[in-house]
């Protein structure tokens, strides 16, 4: 029997409106409601779910401080020459992008709680193999291994979130999945200060280790319990993230509401008919081409060499304040999501880094007037092929760097992941995010390696310029078809898309 052809509420409580379940009570009850719920619990499950992300920033940031010691190391069956050490650095993205079509599958049928405590053990078995090393290949897999947990937490984690976090708090607990992911990869950065290839690995796998711990004493989100007819354990559920004197009748109402509308069953191709599906899904694969095409990659591929010239000559230490930088406005977005709202942050952070790829552009024109002279060189660039003039203008170039490290942490970082927790209906969030994070990684993928080749056709200012325009794209994106959802509970956003709202 369809689990949701019983009309009766799951708690008897005040009446809730019957025509319209998804509305919100009047304000002054909701204020009454709000002020009885506890979010300590909330806050350990999030905590618990978001050492998933702190992992997979691990990951990310491993390779920097990890490739240097692999290049100049004696045994020469680990040793890595440009090559070797490009796709060492790039296959984490091709693992992550399988992980997101997996990921998808596992949260319809394991569930939230279940899929991250199974990623981590790719993390986990990833890095293990990293430290038993006795070949390159052996170095691959682990970082095959790492990228598809990673790909799998990047799409669970933060649905877990947005299905156990209520609207109040949501946007600060979801733009606390990017932030840990920044604060991994400065984690890796300050560690490869201190330690060698090795034990960096052994560092690195400490996070998802404690993750599998914490989870198990962690719940499994409301919305899933009763899209399996699990009511009772939903009800549990949601006292432990809510606290025992919160009222749970509208909550519950409205999760019921919701799945009686979409009905039992998975996805189907007949689906993408329906403007609740196709519409947010639109929405969603934008964010992540568009959060690609930004540009971070190549400011990211220029920092060690406009750091040099600015006469910051300790390589590390610079990577580590840029991470600093990531760090500490990712934290202000999180802490503002809630207040400021999704568009508004996305708006001010496109702005910002349409002017600072612009002045890139220009600072690159100045200094290599040269057409097709491009001063990346495979990944890194040369330092002998910029021009003495350089020097003249390293500030300009390091304040476009902090500028658009600033905005894109601020806005473009850590809300597409965010919206793409929030749009996509219940019964189809594991496809659609799947779908997303697919995007996403493949975007970074082809960006990574083939970036140099853009490089050389189009010069190093026309494809700043090409960034920037991309930005002003992202701005008008986000003006026109991304929707706010600051506020809202889940079951409102779908029922925005639906058009019923």
């Amino acid at each position: 029997m369809d689990p949701f052809e019983e009309t009766r509420p799951l708690l008897r409580g005040p009446v809730v409106n019957e025509e319209d379940p998804l509305s919100p009570p009047d304000g002054a009850e909701q204020q009454s409601d709000l002020s009885k719920v506890k979010n300590g619990k909330l806050f350990l499950a999030t905590f618990a779910a978001v050492l998933g992300p702190l992992s997979f920033g691990f990951v990310l940031g491993y390779s920097s401080p990890a490739i240097p010691n692999l290049k100049t190391i004696d045994n020469p069956r680990l040793h890595l020459d440009e090559e070797e050490a490009s796709w060492f650095g790039s296959v984490v993205t091709l693992g992550a992008a399988a992980g997101g079509l997996l990921g998808g599958w596992l949260v319809g049928r394991l569930g939230r709680k279940l899929t991250i405590m199974v990623c981590s053990l790719p993390f986990i078995f990833g890095f293990t193999i990293i430290i038993s090393a006795q070949n390159v290949w052996m170095l691959y897999g682990g970082r095959v291994l790492t990228g598809l947990a990673s790909g799998v937490t990047s799409l669970v984690v933060p649905l877990y979130i947005s299905e156990t976090a209520h609207p109040r708090v949501r946007g600060m607990l979801g733009s606390c999945v990017q932030l840990m992911v920044v604060t991994g990869i400065m984690g890796a950065y300050i560690g490869g200060l201190l330690l060698d290839w090795r034990w960096l690995a052994v560092l690195c796998s400490v996070p998802p280790t404690l993750m599998l711990g914490l989870m198990c004493f962690m719940p499994e989100t409301p919305r899933f319990l009763l899209a399996q007819g699990r009511e009772v354990e939903a009800l549990a559920a949601l006292r432990f993230l809510r606290g025992p004197d919160a009222p749970l009748h509208w909550e519950c109402a409205q999760i019921e509401a919701a799945a009686r509308q979409q009905g039992a069953g998975g996805f189907r191709l007949k689906d993408l008919q329906s403007p609740g599906l196709y519409r947010p899904l639109l929405v969603g694969v934008l964010l992540m081409l568009f959060q690609q095409l930004t540009g971070i990659n190549a400011i990211m591929f220029y920092a060690e060499t406009i750091f040099e010239e600015a006469s910051f000559k300790n390589s590390n230490a610079a990577t580590v304040m840029v991470a600093a930088v990531q760090v500490v406005f990712t934290a202000v977005a999180a802490l503002i999501m809630d207040r400021a709202g999704r568009k508004l942050l996305l708006i001010l952070s496109g702005v910002c880094m349409v002017v600072s790829t612009a002045v890139f552009g220009v600072y690159f024109r100045i200094v290599i007037p040269a057409p097709g002279n491009s001063s990346l060189d495979g990944i890194a660039p040369p330092s002998p092929s910029i021009p003495p003039t350089e020097n003249d203008l390293a500030w300009l170039a390091l304040a476009s760097m902090g500028l658009f490290i600033a905005g894109f942490a601020l806005g473009w970082g850590p809300t597409p992941w965010l919206v793409m927790s929030e749009i996509f209906p219940a019964r189809v969030r594991g496809f659609a995010s799947g779908a997303c994070v697919l995007v996403n990684w493949t975007s970074a993928f082809l960006i990574t390696k083939e970036f140099h080749h853009l490089m050389d056709l189009m010069t190093s200012a026309g494809t700043f310029w090409l960034f920037s325009g991309f930005c002003v794209l992202n701005v008008f994106f986000t003006i026109f078809l991304v929707p706010e959802t600051k506020g809202k509970s889940l079951e409102q956003i779908e029922a925005h898309f639906r058009g019923t709202s």
